[in-house]
């Protein structure tokens, strides 16, 4: 080693040992400080803004590493080129494809929700990333979001109880959850630029508590701004929402990340809590002014703020130091564990998610599940059968060491039968921001699909959406709320020649079900990840039974959805504006309030099994506020094969000063049983979670008076009510 190198070596050794080094009792606040006082104005500015599409600068004089981030929230996405979208080409870097969020949802298992967490946080810790940009929580709102799938669901509760684990399972791995998008991103049509406006109650009761609990329960390191604007001011620069409610209200001491280009003004950025800025400008060699990453809005712009005396430098070290702390938790955290990839035990993680999440919708004459050994003839048909669908999405988009399709599982799993398949309907290629129409005959696939749908014994149509623009696709919004590609029509055209015809879903949104009357069974599959087919086929062949419930109501035709019940200007708006016209009525709280019957509720899912419910009681009548109710129950597993329950507990306030929803999910349980077995639970359901937020005290209200708890399996399928007071 030459003197030069050896002086470096020694510099950046002693540069290092100054932060890692240091006094094992000093606290990580005073450690902070005294980093903060050896960097320089343009060293702390570089660490609050991007240095490439998925990193930002450390401090390599000092020994601060980079923070490097990752799309999720389904797995580590594959690695992007330095200043482009273009994939690095990579050979390295496939990964575990996890379920969408809307199957972890379906499973009401928060045991699993960590599993996810841990093996996803594993995952991103062998790839060297700091920051994993999930997990997502914006409520479903409407059925056409193009996003819903990487969401949890319509109901605050279920999402606040499912993301809490996700991030402690991330976490323990030394990489920070990114939980998003912060908040009311529930739309992707105009989402750069749309104005929302609702009321407080609508925000505080519906869209910010899985944010809250993230923070709060969660402890999560950092928080991912939405694209669109609130009252006038952008998320991910609003004093209300920021600097108020999120490091104010509930004391978030992580960092605020934009979404890539969501920074829109300087000074907004500094002083509403911004703490890093990616992601707006593309180029970053500095042949483009315009893009150059020291042009971001958080780079000289800003520094010409601070230099000139209009914002105080102050400002840039409280940003600074909460990146110095998501380092000291991350990448400056000598004892984090290494992380693994593509391990038998991720595999065995994603299959058993997407088993649980998978939901049975309607089996008549138990025509699921079907004997392996009995079958003969399976015609599989449907595009969905094939297609790869970790492929497009967005930034969810994964390259994955395998992704096996549902007509792989049906072939490995029914090995007896001889297995049919014609396509029946293509959709093009997926291309993000434009469709692209196939060059394949409409015509010709389904004349082919309606001949072997007729030599059949039973027809598996594969359809629903998949990953392409104008499905469920970051960047817009579906057209139209029946299935795309013409499968109606091709439906109806293969039941007309084999009544024995079930239709398995694949989507992360609800759909228009014309033909459901004449089909024998419906399967709710999602987006399924590396294990997809083996999922679904263990699900069909009975080797597991069904246990999903769904995490948002199917309506029958979209006007009976909340947000499309008024005019536009509630959904999409007009272009600049739109009003949550439907309040605190979201989802099923819209449905059971206006009395609108479902297709499908909230909380729904069948079983190859049955159930009973009994001795449902309080533990006593009359309740402080201060106090937990403590609800039990008896389920009883009263059909032949083991199997999971989920019960749920709503909550009705019987005679409120405000409007409140006919129902509220306020507990739930998911119960294995063997065949005759019973088992007793208890759920636990602090007495202020009964209150609604008033508006005109801007806190929460707990009211007394009488409240009925409904106890049942969906939010339809209500078995028990009883009453208790509060005081």
């Amino acid at each position: 080693m030459n003197k030069l190198l050896f002086t470096f070596f020694l510099f950046t050794l002693i540069s290092s040992n100054q932060i890692f080094a240091q006094n094992s009792s000093q606290s990580m606040d005073s450690k902070i400080e005294n980093i903060i006082k050896q960097l320089t104005l343009k060293e702390k500015l570089d660490m609050c803004h991007a240095q490439s599409k998925f990193s930002s600068k450390g401090v390599a004089r000092l020994g601060i590493p980079e923070l490097w981030m990752s799309d999720g929230p389904h797995g580590v996405r594959a690695e992007i080129d330095w200043d482009s979208w273009n994939h690095a080409g990579w050979t390295n870097d496939s990964c575990t494809a996890f379920p969408a969020l809307t199957c972890l949802a379906a499973t009401f298992n928060t045991e699993l929700s960590y599993k996810y967490g841990k093996a996803i946080g594993e995952e991103a810790r062998y790839r060297k990333k700091d920051i994993l940009l999930g997990p997502g929580v914006n409520i479903y709102r409407t059925p056409l979001n193009g996003r819903n799938f990487e969401y949890m669901g319509e109901d605050p509760y279920l999402a606040s109880k499912m993301v809490v684990p996700y991030i402690h399972g991330v976490q323990e791995n030394g990489v920070a959850a990114c939980v998003k998008h912060y908040v009311l991103n529930n739309q992707e049509h105009w989402r750069d630029h749309i104005n929302v406006e609702l009321s407080d109650r609508a925000l505080y009761e519906i869209y910010l508590p899985a944010f809250k609990a993230a923070v709060q329960e969660g402890k999560v390191w950092s928080i991912m701004g939405a694209y669109n604007q609130f009252r006038g001011q952008y998320c991910c620069h609003n004093e209300l929402l920021v600097n108020k409610i999120l490091k104010g209200d509930w004391a978030f001491d992580g960092i605020l990340v934009t979404d890539w280009g969501a920074t829109h003004d300087t000074k907004q950025a500094a002083l509403y809590g911004l703490d890093i800025e990616m992601g707006t400008g593309t180029d970053g060699l500095t042949s483009s002014l315009k893009n150059a990453y020291d042009n971001y809005f958080m780079a000289h712009p800003l520094r010409k703020m601070v230099e000139s005396g209009e914002i105080d430098e102050s400002v840039i070290d409280e940003k600074v130091s909460r990146i110095l702390r998501l380092m000291f938790r991350t990448n400056m955290d000598k004892s984090r564990p290494f992380g693994s990839m593509n391990s038998q035990e991720h595999f065995n993680v994603a299959r058993e998610i997407a088993q649980e999440g998978i939901v049975l919708l309607k089996n008549e004459n138990n025509t699921f599940p079907i004997d392996p050994e009995k079958v003969q003839t399976i015609a599989v048909i449907g595009e969905n059968a094939t297609k790869m669908m970790t492929i497009g999405g967005g930034s969810s988009e994964l390259k994955t060491i395998h992704e096996i399709s549902p007509l792989e599982g049906i072939q490995k799993r029914f090995k007896n039968a001889k297995i049919l398949h014609a396509m029946g309907y293509a959709s093009g290629p997926s291309v993000y921001g434009r469709v692209v129409e196939s060059k394949l005959n409409a015509d010709s696939l389904q004349v082919e699909a309606i001949k072997v749908a007729a030599k059949a014994d039973i027809v598996l149509f594969v359809g629903g959406l998949n990953k392409n623009h104008h499905q469920d696709c970051e960047g817009d919004d579906r057209k139209h709320f029946s299935l795309p590609f013409g499968q109606d029509d091709l439906l109806n055209k293969i039941i007309a020649v084999n009544k024995n015809t079930a239709v398995l879903l694949v989507s992360g949104n609800a759909v228009e079900m014309p033909w459901l009357s004449k089909v024998k069974a419906v399967v709710q599959t999602w987006y399924l990840g590396s294990e997809a087919g083996n999922a679904i086929a263990d699900i069909l062949s009975g080797d597991v039974n069904p246990s999903g419930k769904l995490p948002f109501s199917f309506p029958v035709k979209l006007e009976d959805n909340a947000a499309h019940a008024f005019d536009e200007f509630s959904y999409p708006g007009d272009g600049t504006n739109q009003e949550y016209k439907e309040d605190i009525l979201v989802g099923y709280r819209w449905h059971d309030t206006k009395k609108i019957k479902p297709l499908y509720a909230f909380g729904f899912g069948l079983s190859y099994t049955s159930f009973e419910i009994l001795n449902v009681k309080s533990d006593k009548r009359s309740y402080g506020k201060e106090d937990s109710i403590t609800v039990s129950c008896k389920i009883r597993n009263t059909g032949k094969i083991k199997g999971n329950e989920v019960i749920q507990v709503y909550a009705n306030d019987v005679k409120a000063s405000v409007l409140r929803p006919l129902k509220e999910l306020k507990a739930f349980k998911k119960v294995n049983l063997n065949p005759g077995e019973t088992k007793t639970i208890t759920l636990i359901i602090p007495t202020k979670d009964l209150a609604f937020f008033d508006d005109s005290i801007m806190d929460w209200n707990l009211e007394k008076g009488n409240f009925k708890l409904m106890v049942g399996v969906s939010s339809r399928d209500i078995e028990k009510t009883i009453s208790i007071e509060v005081n």
